[in-house]
């Protein structure tokens, strides 16, 4: 009997047309062992029977062969979402959450407004405790719901004030924009150093909010907090009274007093919601400083004297700061103060111009904005710009403006808390007009100083003016912080840093003359809500090395 080759083909079409109903049959009725045994001896030259073979052996557990079926189909139909999908379903079995996002991701290049990869996504990021982006595929799907909102500990703070500060309510769906901005609001009450926003699984597919705070009340929670807090600085002559949370109402009341002949300095501020609303804050106080300067060029070995003077200065001063939504925020303030300088060495330094002295009235603005979010990949990037704007009553009278702009990256690498973060920071300044001596930029590592330089110190033998000081600056900070150490009451991070920076000044006296480089690394502690900073830095250029400690709020 002889078969012609076309009729061949046909039987050939038959069988496999006839195998493939039989494989689709079994696939629905969900009978798998049946499935695999039928497709395992079968030529699966098509998309469809790869991916039934896939899905059989996912159910079997038998992963390794599951994902080769269920690549061999993507090999074929690359546009077909069914093989991501199921791809990243062996993976999450398997607990390869990473893999099983990556799958996710490329089901959803495909198809955006897929509900189950929105909703399968969103649920591998909620168990990995990225709540952030969580939300940001829940929210595609109308989800989640929360039927209510708790705090855990109970709290001091009033009930509706921090009622307020959540940007949702229960039997309502929770957006990524609600929750980003509720935190922006609890951070703007200032009476949380840490605090988590979760979610609580329900039994009905909703969700409870649980907010777990630290709480600042008074002086301190507990005996031994209020000493710490009031202490925490006397190794640096420092005593540090701060009052928080009065009667609940986020009202706080922050002084400080440094003893330290050369460097005396006492404030007292006073902060609160606007009219009980966290999206205002209001903050007005005022600060002393006598200071005794040596301007010279380094803070070690080998220095040159180009100046010397005693600075008194007393302010007075209130600002506004406004939230708006979670990306921005703006804020405004008018300082008056009075300075004069005594036992003053001019030297070559310090001109007629930076030595004026008498009263001077400052307007200051502020603008901050999100610039981009990456709740997946745990990164932000901000940007923001500020202006200071003075006039000073002195013979003659003088004026100038202060504009400064900056550009902050932070980044987690880890699913979920703060291990190993990562801070990239690019600011820059420029000044126009006369100023007066204490508005010039200095580049250092120094208590009153925001301008960090590990590698140069801001003092020498106690007194200010070792490190570079000008009109202009550019700035750039990195720094990864490791968490080594946390109990509940002591915490300490580690990590490496590296400054880059430059000053400039109309003065052949002032100013750093060319691009400083440091590196080194820190500790930082927090113990019972205060903070230390040590740090250890090298100025490459001179080879200088740098260590300071601090305490921060």
């Amino acid at each position: 009997m002889v078969i012609s080759l076309a009729t061949l083909c046909c039987l050939l079409v038959y069988a496999q047309t006839d195998e493939s109903a039989t494989a689709k049959q079994l696939f629905e009725q969900e009978r798998w062992q049946e499935l695999a045994h039928l497709l395992a001896s079968t030529p699966r030259t098509s998309a469809d029977l790869n991916y039934y073979y896939g899905v059989a052996l996912g159910h079997l557990e038998r992963w390794q062969e599951a994902e080769n079926a269920l690549q061999a189909g993507a090999k074929l139909v690359p546009r077909d979402k069914r093989f991501p999908i199921e791809l990243a379903g062996v993976a999450f079995k398997q607990s390869h959450f990473s893999q099983a996002t990556h799958d996710l991701h490329r089901a959803l290049r495909l198809d955006p407004k897929d509900s189950y990869s929105n909703d399968f996504l969103a649920t591998i990021y909620f168990l990995q405790g990225n709540v952030e982006a969580a939300l940001k595929y829940w929210n595609r799907v109308g989800k989640p719901k929360i039927a209510s909102v708790r705090n855990d500990p109970p709290l001091h703070v009033r009930p509706a004030l921090l009622d307020h500060a959540f940007a949702f309510a229960p039997e309502s769906v929770l957006t990524l924009d609600q929750f980003l901005a509720s935190q922006k609001r609890v951070d703007m009450l200032e009476i949380f150093p840490s605090y988590r926003v979760e979610l609580d699984a329900r039994g009905d597919g909703n969700f409870d909010t649980v907010f777990r705070a630290r709480e600042l009340n008074g002086f301190g929670n507990t005996k031994i907090e209020a000493l710490v807090r009031l202490f925490g600085g006397i190794l640096f002559q420092e005593i540090t009274p701060e009052f928080y949370n009065v009667h609940g109402s986020a009202v706080n009341i922050r002084t400080f007093l440094r003893l330290d002949v050369d460097k005396r300095r006492a404030y007292a501020w006073f902060s609160s919601p606007l009219e009980g609303n966290p999206k205002w804050r209001v903050r007005f106080g005022t600060d002393l400083r006598n200071e005794n300067w040596t301007v010279q060029s380094s803070f070690a070995g080998p220095s040159i004297f180009l100046g010397a003077l005693n600075l008194r200065r007393e302010s007075i001063a209130v600002e506004i700061k406004r939230l708006v939504g979670a990306r921005w925020n703006w804020s405004t303030g008018v300082e008056v103060s009075h300075r004069d300088f005594r036992n003053v060495n001019p030297g070559t330094a310090l001109t007629a111009q930076l030595l004026a002295h008498g009263y001077q009235i400052k307007e200051t603005s502020a603008l901050n904005y999100e610039l981009w979010r990456s709740p997946e990949r745990r990164v932000t990037v901000t940007g923001g710009v500020n202006s200071q704007t003075g006039r000073l009553w002195s013979a003659p009278g003088q004026s100038f403006e202060k504009l400064q702009a900056s550009l902050d990256g932070r980044w987690f690498p880890k699913p979920a808390g703060d291990d190993l973060e990562t801070i990239v920071r690019l600011r820059g300044g420029k000044t126009f007009g006369e100023l007066p001596f204490d508005e010039l930029f200095m580049l250092a590592v120094q208590e009153d100083n925001d301008l960090w330089m590990h590698g140069h110190e801001g003092t020498r033998h106690g007194q200010k003016g070792s490190a570079p000081l000008g009109r202009d600056y550019s700035l750039a900070n990195w720094e990864t912080d490791k968490n080594v150490f946390s109990n509940g009451y002591l915490t300490v991070r580690l990590g490496p840093l590296l400054d880059v920076g430059k000053s400039w000044d109309t003065s052949e006296a002032l100013g750093s003359h060319k691009w400083l480089f440091d590196t080194g690394g820190q500790a930082k502690l927090r113990v019972l809500g205060v903070g230390v900073v040590l740090s250890y830095g090298k100025d490459l250029r001179s080879g200088n090395n740098a260590f300071f400690a601090t305490v921060k709020p």
